[in-house]
């Protein structure tokens, strides 16, 4: 719940990396408070003609942004730039190809989006 919400704490940071727990953490919370929003529609609509859709409208408008910005530092953590996001674009496979770009692990040590969050520094390569 802590990379949830460390997520809406960074609402439009778009520089910097997020590890890949902080990234499907987010991903997990958001599904279930879309699936509970769902079935509290689903149950509620038909018996007391309630209809939580607009909760769910403005919901999903409120994480568009911090959703982007935890997918683009994500990219960031495996070294690829911001604008890949928009590969997701392409039907199926775009898709697909970001699903494979977020699994990656980090990029041992520092690179030119800024340092490991997770603190692991890249093995020096022996010298002979």
């Amino acid at each position: 719940m802590n990379y949830y919400l460390a997520v809406f704490q960074k609402y439009a940071q778009f520089n910097g990396r997020s590890q890949r727990a902080e990234y499907w953490y987010f991903s997990l919370f958001n599904f279930l408070i879309i699936l509970g929003i769902n079935l509290l529609n689903i149950f509620l609509y038909p018996r007391l003609g309630i209809n939580l859709g607009f909760i769910g409208f403005i919901y999903s408008l409120a994480v568009v942004i911090p959703g982007s910005a935890v997918t683009i530092r994500r990219l960031h953590d495996i070294d690829k730039s911001g604008w890949m996001i928009l590969i997701s674009f392409i039907p199926i496979i775009g898709a697909i190809w970001l699903l494979i770009l977020t699994i990656r692990d980090s990029e041992p040590g520092d690179n030119k989006y800024g340092p490991n969050p997770k603190g692991v520094a890249k093995t020096p390569t022996p010298t002979v």
